[in-house]
């Protein structure tokens, strides 16, 4: 934690080396956590680099507080989200790449690993947005429970609570969705 606060305070003096160091540490976290919000590889790819240039804007406002520099970056990923919907104003499907599948030599195995992206996808649908949120910040993000409830702006309690919902919710609808 110390050598992220040293980088992050040589990033505030626009040391282009820490920039760089806390952008490919943080860019492959915060461009799964916006894909699989939003569903499309090509504008969470634009919107994950408007996170960092936002980043850039106002990293010297940056205050550590005891979280991961990622957390901050996931609170701007957030709000780029919430501004992307806003624009569209109108509900997203997931289309289903097939660069996801990308590393299966079995046309088989990469058809399997379709359908179960899919079947999660629309599974995940059927959360609460709240279950949603966590479920992409904990499992496509990485992020920890801590981590998790500063961006959510949520106690540790309630982002385990909304984990274990989401989660039982999807073991049931993912066991109905199998059928006997």
């Amino acid at each position: 934690m110390q050598d992220e606060q040293s980088l992050v305070r040589r990033a505030q003096e626009h040391d282009q080396i820490a920039l760089t160091q806390l952008y490919e540490e943080n860019f492959d976290k915060i461009y799964r956590y916006i894909v699989l919000k939003i569903g499309d590889r090509a504008e969470a790819e634009d919107m994950t680099q408007q996170v960092f240039l936002n980043a850039l804007k106002s990293i010297s406002s940056y205050k550590y507080k005891g979280m991961p520099f990622s957390s901050w970056l996931f609170r701007i990923a957030h709000n780029q989200v919430v501004d992307y919907y806003r624009r569209k104003a109108r509900s997203t499907t997931v289309p289903l790449d097939e660069n996801i599948v990308s590393g299966f030599d079995n046309p088989g195995l990469a058809t399997e690993r379709k359908m179960e992206i899919e079947q999660m996808t629309m599974a995940t649908k059927q959360l609460t947005m709240a279950q949603q949120e966590v479920i992409s910040l904990r499992f496509a993000g990485e992020l920890s429970i801590a981590e998790v409830a500063k961006v959510m702006k949520k106690s540790e309690g309630a982002v385990k609570a909304l984990q274990h919902a989401a989660i039982i919710s999807l073991r049931k609808i993912m066991s109905v969705g199998m059928g006997p």
